[in-house]
């Protein structure tokens, strides 16, 4: 039998491929790639560029393109859509070749590391070579193939390059498997020669037929679970780290049925922020170097940890100072194999989150932990909820700190917002301090945290929201610092009416590596916006940046609301949250802070290794500090006996 075939370029026959992918989990199915972002030059113009517009005129809503600013923030968008549909979905981000490709290449680091979906199509030189060096294209005299997009292997999961139109069918069938595995998923990228791009092929027409990726959803083996549950159930102090995988498993409710009824507590990691509801009663908080105190007290006593669905950042094991009990064990339940088995648990569980949980709960009747124990995880979590509602006190300060910024915030949303964040010293703070009230409402990328990421982030959220028919507003804390790095996607709410709420904190300069420079003996070197001191040679006395922040959010377009400082600064910036709200457009606000107000201590400690010679007294006397800090880390190796 003749196989039946369309005659087609390789970017019309991969956009349209693209087009008929669909995910299923359970009960859901909804389309894998919804949309392409992209940007064209001379690199996939005739290529990706054609092909889009081909659609766009013969079936405008098979395939729809989004217009963006800048290439790194195509791929935030990206990874914001994904984490907001539980990884079920993401989007396409094209570039043209050379810097436009390259300018991608943080946002795939960011995309794998934090283990989120997003599809990658770099542009690259010709294939054939016949026009070598073309416009925008690097040699290497060592290896005339390499090209820049060689670049996205250490930083994808996927990784390949159509080099021959034939190449196209297997490199897009893998590329999808990738996206869609839940322990293989992050950037995948398929680089695209621009000669290819517009060449001709005979396409299978099953290789356009609408196609189905279930979501592996693995239960535990008998025989792991059996000895999980007997170090559980055995256990005086036991602990939770919810990780993100509790959110794209979709397990928060069984999670909290499984805490209530056992009286565990759970701390989550930034990931899983949203896993439990900020006032279960077994919520203790966030856990590690940016943690609750509550949280990190109970780390330091329990003798066996369950992390389920974490990575063990160093910010979640606080350097691997948060664990301190002499035998403590490690319970590790996740989908890959590579987080399961980390700290050298013998307690591997490799299975989906919500199937574990399921089961614990089945297999766990009865149980619960020792009255004196559940007693005092109530006394921690009541003395850290009364030290947040003290950060969030109004201090009729000029330049509120930001705890009480965050506080205002707070008090402007609905339960269901969203709060969106990377960089800074706000992933720190909003940790510890964001009450959070609903499973998506806290969306904080701190795997790569990417300064920059706040706003482009923000976009990706909102439009997964807006392909559900959810109206809930998305608002993103950024500070001017991440600001100045990537502003530019406010044209893109603008130009497609996509409504954020963006809130400035100003503070001139950059506040969380200038606390941490003064905790390394580094006198906050370097971190200030001040004019150049000729004399000094240095940004340290100069006068203040003149950089009006609200004038350039007002050139994009959007309405801007500007808080003067004063004493009712933090009243001003919850009532303007409230009026930004009711707005059909996107809003950016702009409040001053004071960089030096910080949040209640969690206790945490993250290592950033001190000099160790130094003719600085500052840097000598916090060498003594870290020290004494290093001095309680552990090698954390399965169990260790006292």
């Amino acid at each position: 039998m003749m196989t039946r075939t369309r005659r087609m370029t390789v970017s019309q026959a991969l956009v349209e491929f693209l087009a008929h992918q669909w995910t299923v989990d359970g009960d859901i199915r909804e389309r894998t790639i919804p949309g392409v972002l992209g940007i064209f030059g001379h690199g996939n113009v005739a290529g990706i560029g054609q092909a889009l517009a081909q659609l766009n005129a013969t079936a405008p809503d098979l395939m729809p393109y989004h217009q963006a600013r800048n290439e790194q923030a195509m791929v935030h968008q990206a990874v914001g859509y994904a984490r907001m549909r539980r990884r079920r979905a993401t989007f396409a981000a094209a570039a043209s070749v050379g810097p436009g490709a390259t300018n991608m290449l943080t946002g795939a680091a960011l995309a794998t590391t934090n283990r989120l979906p997003a599809l990658l199509l770099p542009s690259d030189t010709f294939a054939t070579r016949v026009a070598d060096p073309v416009l925008q294209q690097l040699e290497q005299p060592g290896d005339i193939g390499l090209t820049v997009n060689d670049a996205f292997r250490p930083l994808s999961r996927f990784f390949d390059r159509v080099q021959r139109p034939e190449q196209l069918f297997s490199i897009a069938l893998a590329a999808m498997r990738v996206l869609t595995d839940p322990v293989e998923t992050g950037a995948v990228t398929i680089a695209l020669p621009e000669d290819v791009q517009a060449e001709a092929i005979d396409v299978p027409l099953e290789f356009l037929a609408d196609r189905e990726w279930h979501v592996r959803r693995p239960v535990p083996e008998a025989g792991p679970l059996a000895r999980a549950l007997e170090a559980i159930a055995t256990a005086e102090r036991p602990l939770i780290v919810a990780g993100g995988g509790v959110i794209y498993s979709g397990a928060e409710e069984v999670l909290a049925q499984f805490a209530a009824r056992t009286g565990i507590p759970v701390a989550t990691t930034q990931a899983g922020g949203g896993s439990m509801p900020w006032d279960h009663p077994q919520y203790v908080g966030a856990v590690g170097s940016t943690g609750t105190a509550a949280a990190n007290a109970l780390a330091a006593e329990a003798d066996v940890v369950i992390g389920i669905g974490t990575r063990y950042s160093d910010f979640t094991t606080a350097s691997r100072t948060a664990f301190q009990h002499p035998s403590v064990r490690f319970v590790n339940v996740n989908v890959a194999s590579f987080d399961a088995h980390k700290h050298g648990t013998d307690l591997p569980v490799i299975a989906d989150a919500r199937e574990t949980l399921a089961a614990a709960l089945r297999d766990l009747p009865g149980h619960r932990v020792p009255a004196e124990y559940a007693a005092r995880i109530a006394e921690h979590k009541t003395r850290w909820d009364a030290a947040v509602d003290a950060a969030f006190v109004a201090s009729h300060l000029d330049r509120p700190g930001q705890p009480e910024l965050i506080g205002a915030v707070h008090a402007a949303t609905d339960p269901a917002d969203v709060m969106v964040q990377a960089a800074g010293s706000l992933p720190g703070d909003l940790h510890k301090l964001w009450r959070v009230r609903d499973p998506l409402g806290y969306h904080v990328e701190y795997a790569f945290s990417t300064m920059g990421y706040e706003i482009a982030g923000a976009l990706g959220v909102k439009r997964a929201l807006l392909a559900a028919g959810d109206d809930r507003d998305v608002i993103t804390m950024v500070g001017d610092g991440s600001y100045l790095m990537l502003h530019s996607e406010l044209a893109t709410a603008v130009a497609e009416r996509i409504k954020i709420i963006v809130v400035i904190v100003q503070n001139h300069g950059y506040a969380s590596i200038g606390h941490l420079s003064e905790t390394v003996g580094s006198a906050r070197f370097g971190t200030r916006y001040r004019m150049l001191d000729d004399e000094a040679r240095n940004f340290e006395g100069g006068q203040t940046l003149p950089v009006d922040l609200a004038a350039n959010a007002r050139s994009y377009g959007v309405d801007v609301i500007e808080i003067a400082p004063g004493p009712d600064a933090a009243a001003h910036l919850t009532a303007a949250v409230k009026r930004a709200k009711t707005a059909d457009t996107a809003t950016v606000i702009h409040v001053e802070s004071d960089p030096l107000i910080y949040a209640p201590d969690g206790t945490g400690w993250w290592d950033v290794p001190v000099a160790e010679v130094a003719e600085l007294g500052s840097t000598a006397r916090a060498r003594e500090d870290y020290e004494r800090q290093r001095g309680a880390q552990r090698p954390l190796l399965g169990r260790e006996e006292a």
